[in-house]
């Protein structure tokens, strides 16, 4: 990359967003309305996208995929959502776009040979599981335990809001091996002691139960019950008990992807309301012509622009291997906030239509709700901005 400012996309990354709207295009809303409605996985989207070979974007080039950047990664998650496909579209690829880093970074050379051109393929699906009921965002409180079995471990505990589990044959699998409690005796940090894993989905060992949802439900949410489950040493990734400094690779550039899938969601739920907006005749003219209708749409562009800046600039930072953490949590921030706020609003300008199936405005607001709450909550992006960037004392 060049150094000094630049705002253009290179023509690489240009054919990138027009080749991922050319093909996310040929599925439309019915298609979205239709697999959301029948809580089914869009099986014909997501083999488009890996015929496409796009799932590969970010694995190395030996191993199959494209190796390339972030800032790329982030131009494909929001042409998919922008497509219309919003958070259903985003879902089914999300993982497989970067959620495979810390295999890629740490995992062994077997590992890496035997899973990411299989990612890069699609044909194989991977979950990430982290969360806990119990833990929420701290993670450090987790409980599920690997016990140390000669060359095993052995596998107990409870995941939730695992996206995609029921179609994963592996799950990026976070746990205790050696309890807070022992941790903390010894002297050490709280995020000592977590191990990560990458293993099969053993359903005589795992159970997995669906979640009823508000939205997004062409790809479900489950809770994951793990009993028993043998997991070989060879499925851990790097060492026992430094799995917390693995997924933290990751974090940032996933704050990214889920501002860029917020960003498409707004983008799209705005052109809908103003192609509505247009259209429509009350009162022998289009409803456009009203500041009331008018005014909130251009107040959302704004936003979304000023938005997508941060972005871009989080993603380049990340791309150019220096600190990024600031720019990304703003990004999620603003990104989640701006799309969430254009989506309410073409859903108003829509009127009582906005609240039918029939319109895709309903879908976006449903799904870019969610943006506001994963994978990290706007309340606790501003604990990190006060905190580490402001410098004001820790309040939780």
């Amino acid at each position: 990359m060049s150094g000094g400012m630049s705002f253009e996309l290179t023509e690489d990354q240009q054919l990138i967003r027009q080749s991922v709207a050319e093909l996310a295009a040929k599925f439309d809303d019915h298609y979205w309305m239709t697999k959301d409605l029948a809580h089914e996985f869009p099986r014909e989207f997501y083999d488009a996208i890996a015929g496409g070979g796009w799932l590969g974007m970010t694995i190395p080039e030996e191993f199959g995929g494209h190796g390339l950047g972030i800032t790329e990664a982030t131009i494909l998650a929001e042409e998919v959502a922008r497509s219309g496909g919003g958070m259903n579209a985003a879902s089914s690829i999300h993982m497989s776009i970067f959620g495979m880093q810390p295999v890629v970074v740490f995992g062994s050379e077997e590992m890496k040979a035997e899973t990411l051109p299989r990612i890069a393929h699609g044909d194989l699906h991977v979950c990430f599981g982290v969360t806990e009921p119990t833990a929420g965002l701290d993670t450090t409180r987790i409980t599920t335990f690997a016990k140390r079995d000669g060359s095993d471990y052995i596998v107990n505990g409870r995941k939730v809001w695992i996206s995609k589990a029921l179609e994963s044959e592996k799950i990026l699998l976070l746990t205790r091996t050696e309890s807070r409690e022992d941790v903390e005796k010894r002297g050490g940090k709280p995020t000592d002691g977590l191990t990560l894993f990458l293993t099969d989905i053993d359903r005589d060992h795992i159970d997995i139960r669906p979640i009823t949802k508000m939205g997004r439900n062409a790809v479900g949410s489950s809770e994951v019950f793990i009993d028993d489950l043998r997991i070989p040493a060879e499925h851990r990734i790097g060492e026992e008990g430094k799995g917390f400094s693995y997924i933290l690779h990751g974090l940032n550039p996933e704050r990214m992807l889920i501002a860029a899938e917020a960003l498409g969601i707004g983008r799209v739920a705005l052109e809908r309301a103003v192609r509505y907006a247009n259209e429509r005749v009350v009162f022998d003219r289009p409803i456009g012509m009203n500041q009331g209708i008018q005014f909130p749409l251009a107040d959302s562009l704004a936003r979304l622009d000023a938005a997508e800046l941060i972005l871009r600039k989080a993603t380049w930072l990340y791309d150019n291997g220096k600190p990024c953490g600031r720019e990304a949590n703003m990004a999620k921030y603003l990104c989640a906030d701006a799309g969430f706020a254009a989506a309410d609003r073409a859903l108003q300008a829509h009127g009582g239509m906005g609240y039918s199936e029939e319109y895709a405005v309903s879908r976006y607001f449903r799904e870019s709700r969610l943006m506001k709450i994963v994978p990290i909550s706007q309340e606790m992006i501003l604990n990190f901005l006060g905190s580490h960037v402001l410098g004001l004392p820790r309040s939780y």
